[in-house]
Parts: structure tokens; sequence; C-alpha cells
């Protein structure tokens, strides 16, 4: 009963949300793919450059497998990137590439939000693996045992909610990795005319909407399920 027309309603629209910005930074990025930068710099190179100009010169740069798998694992301080990003001389690949050292030099300067989101790292794991059984598990007890069972529910929706908070923090975080990647493109003249300056604004405009798309969906899903079950407690 919790996973009525409205959850339904709503699942259906975050899903299709993130299918539109999915689909939305592959074309982006396909649209820059070809179009080269006068530095002449690969992805890797950039981010490097990058990574070191933003103060965070022992990161380590690896080519990774997949197509825009890109991320940095603050835990071994490692930049991995695909390798259409790391041999790319695209303005799509320094866009990437410098994004991705963005979250280098955050992790340098003790950025507050990039540590929270690391810190939350374990708890969503686990509200993400269980909240949905805890709720039907919630459900069911609430049959014989309403209290009990009530209860039992609104764990599983504050499970779901660890899982809303990490995509909610995770925005400022990649936010911040964006203008901080901007910034010193800038600064060290790997973007040097406003042409590419305004490619790479639109590659990561792009990717930063995967995000809001997947926070928005989220959202809502935990709005729907916690008036259901706030509503049937009272």
């Amino acid at each position: 009963m919790y996973f009525d027309l409205p959850f339904l309603f709503v699942t259906l629209l975050g899903a299709g949300l993130s299918l539109w910005a999915q689909r939305r930074v592959k074309t982006t990025f396909a649209k820059f793919a070809n179009v080269g930068v006068r530095s002449g710099m690969t992805g890797a190179e950039a981010a490097r450059a990058v990574a070191v100009a933003g103060g965070a010169p022992d990161v380590t740069i690896e080519r990774h497998g997949g197509f825009l798998s890109d991320h940095y694992d603050p835990r071994g301080r490692t930049l991995r990137l695909s390798p259409d990003v790391f041999d790319g001389r695209s303005i799509s690949s320094i866009a990437v590439a410098a994004h991705e050292a963005g979250h280098a030099i955050q992790h340098a300067n003790n950025y507050a939000w990039l540590g929270l989101r690391s810190n939350l790292v374990p708890a969503v794991g686990i509200g993400n693996r269980m909240w949905m059984w805890v709720l039907m598990g919630g459900g069911l007890l609430s049959v014989a045992q309403p209290v009990l069972g009530g209860g039992l529910m609104m764990l599983g929706v504050l499970l779901f909610g660890m899982v809303v908070l990490f995509q909610l923090v995770t925005l400022p975080v990649e936010f911040d990795a964006s203008n901080r990647a901007k910034a010193v493109l800038a600064q060290t003249g790997i973007v040097q005319t406003q042409e590419e300056a305004q490619g790479v604004s639109e590659v990561l405009g792009a990717a930063a909407m995967t995000y809001v798309a997947a926070a928005a969906a989220a959202m809502m899903q935990f709005l729907v399920l916690l008036m259901r079950v706030a509503g049937n407690r009272r």
C-alpha cells in the first residue's frame, strides 16, 4: 500500500528526469568531443595541471575503463579517467578531467562538504540496501502490531532519507568542483578563448544536471513515503 499510484508517479517522473539528464550529458559531451583546445593538452595532462595549480600536486591519475566513468577516489587520492577523457584533446575531455581534478583540490583544501559526503558513505550504503525491506517488513507487522509496525516503517523511511541526504550533499560538492575547475582552467591558460570557456561550461552544466535530477527524484519519493507513513501513524 505504500508503493501505490502517487509513489509510482513520482518514481516514473524521477526516472524520466534522470534519463533526460543522462541523454543531455551524453549529447553535450559528443557535441564538444571533436572540438579541440588551443593548448593541445590531453585530459590527463589538463587534470595534472589543474590539480597542481589548485594545490593538490600529490594526486595520482589513472586510466579507467568505461564511458564517462570518471571519478575521484579520496581514499587513495586517485583520479580515474575514462579512455575518452584521459587521452582526448577536446573541450569535453578537458572539462571532465578538470572537474575531477576539482575534487582533488577540494580534498587538499579540506572542503567541508566533500568531507561530509565521504563520512556519509557507510550509513548511505546500509540505508540503500535495507530501507525497502524494513519498510515492507513494518507494513506486514503493522497488521498484528500497529505501533511496532508503524515504528519499523518510519525507520525504513528514515533509512531512505539517508540516501536522499547524500544526494543533496552531493550537489554543492559537484557544483564547487566545476567552479574550481573553470577558474583554474582560465588562470593557467589551458582554456584560452571565450568559445572554449563556453564549451567547458556547457559540458559541466550538463553533467551537473544528472546530480540535480537524481536529488529531485529521491526527494520526491522520500516526501511521498514520509507523508504516507506519518499520516497512517496518527
